[in-house]
Protein backbone atom coordinates (compact mmCIF):
# COMPACT_ATOMS: atom_id res chain seq x y z
CA UNK A 1 0.00 0.00 0.00
CA UNK A 2 2.90 2.64 0.44
CA UNK A 3 4.40 1.57 -2.64
CA UNK A 4 1.19 2.61 -4.11
CA UNK A 5 1.17 5.70 -2.43
CA UNK A 6 3.98 6.65 -3.53
CA UNK A 7 3.72 5.72 -7.33
CA UNK A 8 0.28 7.72 -7.16
CA UNK A 9 2.00 10.51 -5.19
CA UNK A 10 4.69 10.58 -7.65
CA UNK A 11 1.79 10.53 -10.82
CA UNK A 12 0.07 13.02 -8.89
CA UNK A 13 3.39 15.45 -9.05
CA UNK A 14 3.78 14.74 -12.63
CA UNK A 15 0.66 16.01 -13.17
CA UNK A 16 1.48 19.54 -11.85
CA UNK A 17 4.62 19.80 -13.56
CA UNK A 18 3.28 18.77 -16.78
CA UNK A 19 0.93 21.82 -16.04
CA UNK A 20 3.27 24.24 -16.22
CA UNK A 21 4.21 23.97 -19.43
CA UNK A 22 1.96 25.82 -21.27
CA UNK A 23 -1.90 26.17 -22.42
CA UNK A 24 -1.98 23.71 -25.16
CA UNK A 25 -1.47 20.73 -22.95
CA UNK A 26 -4.09 21.83 -20.69
CA UNK A 27 -6.18 21.85 -23.45
CA UNK A 28 -5.89 18.43 -24.33
CA UNK A 29 -7.08 17.09 -21.07
CA UNK A 30 -10.44 18.91 -19.85
CA UNK A 31 -11.46 18.47 -16.68
CA UNK A 32 -13.96 15.36 -16.55
CA UNK A 33 -17.70 16.03 -16.89
CA UNK A 34 -18.22 13.01 -14.84
CA UNK A 35 -17.62 16.16 -11.52
CA UNK A 36 -18.40 18.88 -13.36
CA UNK A 37 -20.68 20.68 -16.44
CA UNK A 38 -18.50 23.62 -16.85
CA UNK A 39 -15.24 25.30 -15.49
CA UNK A 40 -12.90 27.19 -17.01
CA UNK A 41 -9.29 28.74 -15.86
CA UNK A 42 -10.18 31.59 -14.27
CA UNK A 43 -12.31 29.94 -11.50
CA UNK A 44 -9.79 27.29 -10.48
CA UNK A 45 -6.09 26.48 -10.63
CA UNK A 46 -5.47 24.77 -13.37
CA UNK A 47 -2.65 22.37 -11.84
CA UNK A 48 -5.87 21.30 -9.62
CA UNK A 49 -8.30 20.67 -12.41
CA UNK A 50 -5.84 18.35 -13.90
CA UNK A 51 -5.15 16.32 -10.95
CA UNK A 52 -8.95 15.74 -10.90
CA UNK A 53 -9.30 14.88 -14.15
CA UNK A 54 -6.22 12.00 -14.00
CA UNK A 55 -7.78 10.64 -10.13
CA UNK A 56 -11.59 10.10 -11.58
CA UNK A 57 -9.87 8.68 -15.19
CA UNK A 58 -7.84 5.83 -12.91
CA UNK A 59 -10.76 5.65 -10.30
CA UNK A 60 -12.91 4.47 -13.06
CA UNK A 61 -10.08 2.54 -14.63
CA UNK A 62 -10.65 -0.52 -12.89
CA UNK A 63 -13.90 0.01 -11.06
CA UNK A 64 -12.17 -1.47 -8.26
CA UNK A 65 -12.40 -0.93 -4.54
CA UNK A 66 -8.60 -0.28 -4.91
CA UNK A 67 -8.63 1.88 -8.01
CA UNK A 68 -11.51 4.74 -5.99
CA UNK A 69 -9.11 4.22 -2.94
CA UNK A 70 -6.14 5.34 -5.33
CA UNK A 71 -7.93 8.00 -6.98
CA UNK A 72 -8.64 9.64 -3.85
CA UNK A 73 -5.75 9.37 -2.24
CA UNK A 74 -4.45 11.48 -5.36
CA UNK A 75 -7.16 13.80 -4.71
CA UNK A 76 -6.03 14.31 -1.13
CA UNK A 77 -2.69 14.88 -2.20
CA UNK A 78 -4.37 17.82 -4.48
CA UNK A 79 -6.65 18.85 -1.32
CA UNK A 80 -2.68 19.64 0.45
CA UNK A 81 -1.41 21.76 -1.93
CA UNK A 82 -4.27 24.58 -2.10
CA UNK A 83 -3.90 27.43 -0.43
CA UNK A 84 -5.67 27.88 2.84
CA UNK A 85 -8.88 28.48 2.89
CA UNK A 86 -10.57 31.91 2.69
CA UNK A 87 -6.90 33.41 1.24
CA UNK A 88 -8.57 33.62 -1.98
CA UNK A 89 -11.98 33.08 -4.30
CA UNK A 90 -9.81 31.06 -6.63
CA UNK A 91 -7.96 28.91 -4.05
CA UNK A 92 -11.62 28.26 -2.11
CA UNK A 93 -12.76 27.23 -6.07
CA UNK A 94 -9.60 25.00 -6.56
CA UNK A 95 -10.42 23.25 -2.95
CA UNK A 96 -14.46 23.46 -3.67
CA UNK A 97 -13.81 21.35 -6.64
CA UNK A 98 -11.61 18.94 -5.18
CA UNK A 99 -14.30 17.81 -2.66
CA UNK A 100 -16.45 18.12 -5.14
CA UNK A 101 -14.61 15.26 -7.31
CA UNK A 102 -14.05 13.65 -3.97
CA UNK A 103 -17.59 13.43 -2.99
CA UNK A 104 -18.50 12.17 -6.47
CA UNK A 105 -15.81 9.14 -6.16
CA UNK A 106 -17.35 8.31 -2.37
CA UNK A 107 -21.20 8.49 -3.54
CA UNK A 108 -20.65 6.07 -6.41
CA UNK A 109 -18.82 3.65 -4.16
CA UNK A 110 -21.60 3.94 -1.43
CA UNK A 111 -19.79 5.44 0.46
CA UNK A 112 -22.80 8.25 1.17
CA UNK A 113 -21.63 9.41 4.52
CA UNK A 114 -17.99 10.50 3.22
CA UNK A 115 -19.80 11.82 0.52
CA UNK A 116 -21.98 14.31 2.53
CA UNK A 117 -18.80 15.20 4.76
CA UNK A 118 -17.26 16.66 1.71
CA UNK A 119 -19.71 18.36 0.35
CA UNK A 120 -20.60 19.85 3.36
CA UNK A 121 -16.92 20.86 3.83
CA UNK A 122 -17.54 23.13 0.70
CA UNK A 123 -20.61 25.07 2.21
CA UNK A 124 -17.97 26.52 5.18
CA UNK A 125 -15.43 27.72 2.26
CA UNK A 126 -16.26 31.59 2.75
CA UNK A 127 -14.60 32.47 -0.43
CA UNK A 128 -15.79 30.00 -2.53
CA UNK A 129 -18.07 30.99 -5.90
CA UNK A 130 -21.86 30.88 -6.29
CA UNK A 131 -21.63 27.98 -8.89
CA UNK A 132 -19.59 25.68 -6.45
CA UNK A 133 -21.63 25.88 -3.39
CA UNK A 134 -24.73 25.43 -5.69
CA UNK A 135 -23.25 21.87 -6.71
CA UNK A 136 -22.62 20.92 -3.27
CA UNK A 137 -26.27 21.75 -1.97
CA UNK A 138 -27.68 20.70 -5.20
CA UNK A 139 -25.71 16.97 -4.45
CA UNK A 140 -26.47 17.34 -0.92
CA UNK A 141 -30.22 17.20 -1.57
CA UNK A 142 -30.01 14.53 -4.06
CA UNK A 143 -27.78 12.15 -1.82
CA UNK A 144 -30.76 12.41 1.04
CA UNK A 145 -33.26 12.07 -1.16
CA UNK A 146 -31.35 8.62 -2.61
CA UNK A 147 -31.12 7.86 1.24
CA UNK A 148 -34.61 8.31 1.60
CA UNK A 149 -33.81 10.84 4.15
CA UNK A 150 -36.29 13.11 2.87
CA UNK A 151 -37.09 15.92 5.71
CA UNK A 152 -33.56 16.39 5.56
CA UNK A 153 -33.51 16.75 2.13
CA UNK A 154 -36.92 19.37 1.95
CA UNK A 155 -35.06 21.70 4.61
CA UNK A 156 -32.16 22.04 2.32
CA UNK A 157 -33.29 22.27 -0.90
CA UNK A 158 -34.97 25.04 1.33
CA UNK A 159 -31.30 26.59 2.30
CA UNK A 160 -30.61 26.23 -1.30
CA UNK A 161 -33.45 28.82 -2.32
CA UNK A 162 -32.33 31.36 0.51
CA UNK A 163 -28.60 30.86 -0.25
CA UNK A 164 -30.07 32.78 -3.49
CA UNK A 165 -32.16 35.25 -1.75
CA UNK A 166 -29.23 37.87 -2.67
CA UNK A 167 -28.47 37.03 -5.81
CA UNK A 168 -31.79 38.21 -7.43
CA UNK A 169 -32.26 36.60 -10.81
CA UNK A 170 -30.63 39.05 -13.88
CA UNK A 171 -28.11 40.46 -11.22
CA UNK A 172 -25.21 38.54 -13.13
CA UNK A 173 -27.01 38.09 -16.21
CA UNK A 174 -28.54 34.55 -17.69
CA UNK A 175 -26.22 32.70 -15.22
CA UNK A 176 -28.10 33.47 -12.36
CA UNK A 177 -31.42 32.74 -14.01
CA UNK A 178 -30.05 29.46 -14.53
CA UNK A 179 -29.08 29.09 -10.90
CA UNK A 180 -32.05 30.35 -9.65
CA UNK A 181 -33.93 27.91 -12.24
CA UNK A 182 -31.85 25.17 -10.40
CA UNK A 183 -32.50 25.83 -7.10
CA UNK A 184 -36.65 25.80 -7.79
CA UNK A 185 -35.91 22.71 -10.02
CA UNK A 186 -34.56 20.99 -6.70
CA UNK A 187 -37.13 21.87 -4.27
CA UNK A 188 -39.72 20.75 -7.36
CA UNK A 189 -37.93 17.48 -7.19
CA UNK A 190 -38.47 17.04 -3.68
CA UNK A 191 -42.03 17.56 -4.12
CA UNK A 192 -42.17 14.93 -6.23
CA UNK A 193 -40.77 12.84 -3.93
CA UNK A 194 -43.02 13.69 -1.56
CA UNK A 195 -46.37 13.01 -3.82
CA UNK A 196 -47.19 16.85 -3.88
CA UNK A 197 -47.21 17.36 -7.79
CA UNK A 198 -49.50 20.55 -7.42
CA UNK A 199 -46.78 21.72 -4.92
CA UNK A 200 -44.07 20.89 -7.23
CA UNK A 201 -45.51 22.28 -10.62
CA UNK A 202 -45.19 26.07 -8.96
CA UNK A 203 -41.42 25.45 -8.57
CA UNK A 204 -41.38 24.62 -12.18
CA UNK A 205 -43.57 27.08 -13.59
CA UNK A 206 -41.33 29.20 -16.31
CA UNK A 207 -38.84 26.40 -17.04
CA UNK A 208 -40.60 25.46 -19.91
CA UNK A 209 -39.11 28.97 -21.82
CA UNK A 210 -35.90 29.05 -20.43
CA UNK A 211 -33.50 27.20 -23.04
CA UNK A 212 -30.51 27.68 -21.02
CA UNK A 213 -32.03 25.13 -18.31
CA UNK A 214 -30.32 21.85 -18.20
CA UNK A 215 -28.79 18.65 -16.49
CA UNK A 216 -30.86 17.32 -13.17
CA UNK A 217 -32.75 20.80 -13.58
CA UNK A 218 -34.14 19.69 -16.59
CA UNK A 219 -34.30 16.06 -16.36
CA UNK A 220 -36.83 16.76 -12.87
CA UNK A 221 -38.93 19.16 -15.34
CA UNK A 222 -39.21 16.46 -17.47
CA UNK A 223 -40.28 14.09 -14.34
CA UNK A 224 -42.50 16.40 -13.34
CA UNK A 225 -44.32 16.93 -16.64
CA UNK A 226 -44.09 13.05 -17.18
CA UNK A 227 -45.72 12.42 -13.69
CA UNK A 228 -48.70 14.66 -15.28
CA UNK A 229 -49.40 12.79 -18.28
CA UNK A 230 -47.57 15.46 -20.67
CA UNK A 231 -45.72 12.66 -22.49
CA UNK A 232 -45.03 14.76 -25.30
CA UNK A 233 -43.46 16.91 -23.44
CA UNK A 234 -41.65 15.11 -21.32
CA UNK A 235 -40.22 12.76 -24.09
CA UNK A 236 -39.25 16.71 -25.62
CA UNK A 237 -37.64 17.47 -22.15
CA UNK A 238 -35.79 13.71 -21.69
CA UNK A 239 -34.40 13.96 -25.49
CA UNK A 240 -32.66 17.66 -25.21
CA UNK A 241 -31.15 16.53 -21.59
CA UNK A 242 -29.64 13.59 -23.12
CA UNK A 243 -28.70 15.43 -26.48
CA UNK A 244 -27.26 18.37 -23.90
CA UNK A 245 -24.80 16.16 -22.30
CA UNK A 246 -23.65 14.33 -25.35
CA UNK A 247 -22.64 17.41 -27.43
CA UNK A 248 -21.58 19.57 -24.09
CA UNK A 249 -17.88 19.75 -24.71
CA UNK A 250 -17.15 23.18 -23.59
CA UNK A 251 -16.11 23.94 -20.14
CA UNK A 252 -16.75 27.42 -19.80
CA UNK A 253 -19.93 27.79 -17.25
CA UNK A 254 -18.70 27.79 -13.37
CA UNK A 255 -22.62 27.86 -12.81
CA UNK A 256 -23.03 24.46 -14.34
CA UNK A 257 -21.15 22.91 -12.06
CA UNK A 258 -22.71 19.37 -10.48
CA UNK A 259 -21.28 16.15 -8.63
CA UNK A 260 -22.84 12.88 -6.92
CA UNK A 261 -26.00 11.58 -8.24
CA UNK A 262 -26.87 15.01 -9.58
CA UNK A 263 -23.51 14.39 -11.92
CA UNK A 264 -24.11 14.81 -16.01
CA UNK A 265 -23.58 11.23 -16.43
CA UNK A 266 -26.12 10.20 -13.87
CA UNK A 267 -28.55 12.32 -15.25
CA UNK A 268 -27.78 11.43 -18.87
CA UNK A 269 -28.66 7.96 -17.43
CA UNK A 270 -31.53 8.69 -15.52
CA UNK A 271 -32.99 10.67 -18.31
CA UNK A 272 -32.20 7.80 -20.92
CA UNK A 273 -33.82 5.07 -18.27
CA UNK A 274 -37.49 7.68 -18.19
CA UNK A 275 -37.32 8.17 -21.72
CA UNK A 276 -37.46 4.48 -21.89
CA UNK A 277 -40.39 4.31 -19.46
CA UNK A 278 -42.15 6.86 -20.87
CA UNK A 279 -42.19 4.75 -24.34
CA UNK A 280 -43.20 1.46 -22.42
CA UNK A 281 -46.04 3.88 -20.92
CA UNK A 282 -46.85 4.65 -24.31
CA UNK A 283 -46.74 1.01 -25.92
CA UNK A 284 -44.02 2.06 -27.91
CA UNK A 285 -42.12 -1.17 -26.77
CA UNK A 286 -39.71 -1.95 -29.32
CA UNK A 287 -38.27 1.85 -28.64
CA UNK A 288 -38.74 1.39 -24.64
CA UNK A 289 -36.74 -1.82 -25.35
CA UNK A 290 -34.20 -0.48 -27.60
CA UNK A 291 -33.91 2.62 -24.96
CA UNK A 292 -33.23 0.89 -21.70
CA UNK A 293 -30.82 -1.32 -23.20
CA UNK A 294 -29.18 1.73 -24.01
CA UNK A 295 -29.60 2.61 -20.06
CA UNK A 296 -28.57 -0.74 -18.65
CA UNK A 297 -25.30 -0.59 -21.58
CA UNK A 298 -24.13 2.95 -19.87
CA UNK A 299 -25.02 1.96 -16.44
CA UNK A 300 -22.33 -1.31 -16.34
CA UNK A 301 -19.98 0.77 -17.98
CA UNK A 302 -20.14 3.88 -15.70
CA UNK A 303 -20.36 1.88 -12.45
CA UNK A 304 -19.76 -1.87 -13.08
CA UNK A 305 -21.81 -5.05 -13.63
CA UNK A 306 -22.55 -5.43 -9.88
CA UNK A 307 -23.29 -1.80 -8.46
CA UNK A 308 -27.20 -1.36 -7.32
CA UNK A 309 -28.14 1.19 -9.82
CA UNK A 310 -27.73 -1.73 -12.75
CA UNK A 311 -30.66 -3.30 -10.64
CA UNK A 312 -32.56 -0.11 -10.57
CA UNK A 313 -32.25 -0.59 -14.52
CA UNK A 314 -33.20 -4.24 -14.89
CA UNK A 315 -36.38 -3.48 -12.81
CA UNK A 316 -37.18 -0.68 -15.80
CA UNK A 317 -36.57 -3.43 -17.94
CA UNK A 318 -38.44 -6.00 -16.24
CA UNK A 319 -41.79 -3.84 -15.46
CA UNK A 320 -41.92 -3.10 -18.96
CA UNK A 321 -41.88 -6.99 -20.10
CA UNK A 322 -44.71 -6.94 -17.97
CA UNK A 323 -46.13 -4.42 -19.42
CA UNK A 324 -46.02 -5.61 -22.98
CA UNK A 325 -46.81 -8.94 -22.18
CA UNK A 326 -50.21 -8.27 -20.05
CA UNK A 327 -51.15 -5.09 -23.33
CA UNK A 328 -50.02 -7.47 -25.99
CA UNK A 329 -51.75 -11.22 -24.29
CA UNK A 330 -47.99 -12.61 -24.65
CA UNK A 331 -45.82 -14.57 -21.90
CA UNK A 332 -42.51 -13.04 -20.84
CA UNK A 333 -42.65 -14.66 -17.18
CA UNK A 334 -39.06 -16.69 -17.58
CA UNK A 335 -37.49 -13.30 -18.78
CA UNK A 336 -39.66 -11.35 -16.18
CA UNK A 337 -38.29 -13.63 -13.41
CA UNK A 338 -34.71 -13.56 -14.31
CA UNK A 339 -34.41 -9.82 -14.67
CA UNK A 340 -36.29 -9.28 -10.88
CA UNK A 341 -34.33 -11.81 -9.23
CA UNK A 342 -30.84 -10.90 -10.85
CA UNK A 343 -32.05 -6.91 -10.01
CA UNK A 344 -33.43 -8.28 -6.25
CA UNK A 345 -29.52 -9.42 -5.79
CA UNK A 346 -27.92 -6.39 -6.77
CA UNK A 347 -30.35 -4.47 -4.62
CA UNK A 348 -29.61 -6.45 -1.49
CA UNK A 349 -32.76 -6.59 -0.73
CA UNK A 350 -33.16 -8.70 2.53
CA UNK A 351 -34.91 -12.17 2.21
CA UNK A 352 -38.76 -12.71 2.62
CA UNK A 353 -38.12 -14.02 6.26
CA UNK A 354 -36.70 -10.76 7.25
CA UNK A 355 -40.35 -8.56 8.37
CA UNK A 356 -40.23 -5.78 5.93
CA UNK A 357 -41.18 -3.65 8.86
CA UNK A 358 -38.48 -3.78 10.57
CA UNK A 359 -35.77 -4.40 7.58
CA UNK A 360 -33.68 -1.72 6.96
CA UNK A 361 -33.80 -1.53 3.16
CA UNK A 362 -31.80 0.69 1.28
CA UNK A 363 -33.54 1.51 -2.22
CA UNK A 364 -36.55 0.50 -1.01
CA UNK A 365 -39.18 1.77 -3.33
CA UNK A 366 -37.41 0.35 -5.77
CA UNK A 367 -37.03 -3.12 -4.07
CA UNK A 368 -40.66 -2.75 -3.64
CA UNK A 369 -41.30 -2.69 -7.07
CA UNK A 370 -38.81 -5.84 -8.09
CA UNK A 371 -40.47 -7.91 -5.32
CA UNK A 372 -43.85 -6.79 -6.21
CA UNK A 373 -43.09 -7.91 -9.76
CA UNK A 374 -41.70 -10.65 -9.15
CA UNK A 375 -44.54 -11.89 -6.64
CA UNK A 376 -47.04 -11.42 -9.44
CA UNK A 377 -44.83 -13.64 -11.31
CA UNK A 378 -44.89 -16.36 -8.72
CA UNK A 379 -49.15 -15.70 -7.88
CA UNK A 380 -49.57 -16.92 -11.56
CA UNK A 381 -48.09 -20.30 -11.00
CA UNK A 382 -50.12 -22.24 -8.40
CA UNK A 383 -47.12 -24.29 -7.24
CA UNK A 384 -45.57 -21.48 -6.00
CA UNK A 385 -48.41 -19.10 -5.41
CA UNK A 386 -47.77 -19.31 -1.75
CA UNK A 387 -43.77 -18.37 -2.43
CA UNK A 388 -45.29 -15.54 -4.52
CA UNK A 389 -48.09 -14.22 -1.54
CA UNK A 390 -45.25 -13.95 1.08
CA UNK A 391 -43.03 -11.68 -1.29
CA UNK A 392 -45.97 -10.10 -2.28
CA UNK A 393 -46.53 -8.49 1.34
CA UNK A 394 -43.20 -8.04 2.26
CA UNK A 395 -43.01 -5.63 -0.91
CA UNK A 396 -46.10 -3.87 0.62
CA UNK A 397 -44.69 -3.94 4.05
CA UNK A 398 -41.58 -1.45 2.82
CA UNK A 399 -43.42 0.53 0.41
CA UNK A 400 -43.43 4.44 1.08
CA UNK A 401 -44.08 6.11 -1.84
CA UNK A 402 -46.91 9.02 -0.89
CA UNK A 403 -48.39 9.20 -4.46
CA UNK A 404 -49.03 5.78 -5.50
CA UNK A 405 -49.99 2.49 -4.19
CA UNK A 406 -47.34 -0.83 -4.96
CA UNK A 407 -51.02 -1.88 -6.45
CA UNK A 408 -51.18 1.36 -8.83
CA UNK A 409 -47.54 1.07 -9.47
CA UNK A 410 -47.64 -2.15 -10.81
CA UNK A 411 -50.93 -2.04 -12.48
CA UNK A 412 -50.68 -1.76 -16.70
CA UNK A 413 -54.06 -0.96 -17.37
CA UNK A 414 -54.51 1.81 -20.18
CA UNK A 415 -57.40 3.06 -17.56
CA UNK A 416 -54.51 3.98 -15.10
CA UNK A 417 -54.33 7.61 -14.91
CA UNK A 418 -50.96 7.84 -12.78
CA UNK A 419 -48.20 6.18 -13.67
CA UNK A 420 -44.67 5.24 -11.28
CA UNK A 421 -41.71 6.69 -12.69
CA UNK A 422 -38.62 5.40 -11.37
CA UNK A 423 -35.64 7.97 -11.11
CA UNK A 424 -32.49 6.35 -11.26
CA UNK A 425 -30.87 9.35 -10.27
CA UNK A 426 -31.84 8.99 -6.64
CA UNK A 427 -32.80 5.37 -7.10
CA UNK A 428 -36.47 6.29 -5.88
CA UNK A 429 -39.82 6.17 -7.62
CA UNK A 430 -41.74 8.88 -7.97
Amino acid sequence: MIHTAVKLSRAGATVARTAKLGPSLLQRSPPSRLVHDGINGSNANPVALQMINYALSHARSQKSDESYAQGLLVLEQCLSTQPSEGQDPAGDNSRGMVLLAMSTLSSERGNFDEAMDKLQKVQDLTSCSIGVRVAALEALVGLHLELEQDDTSSVLADKFLELLVKNEPGSNGGDSEVIHARARAVKGLVELVHGNTVSAESFFRGLKDNLEITGSAALSYGEFLHASQKFSLAKDVYQNVIQGVSKNKEFSNSNALAACNMSPEEVSLAATCALGQLEAHLGNFADAEEILTRALTITEEHFGSHHPKVGVVLTCIALMFRRKAMLEHSSSLLIQEGLYRRAIELLKAPPFETKGTEAKVDRSDIVALARGGYAEVLCVQQNRKDQGEKAKSWAEAIWRNRRLSLAQALDISNTNSEVPIIDARISRVL
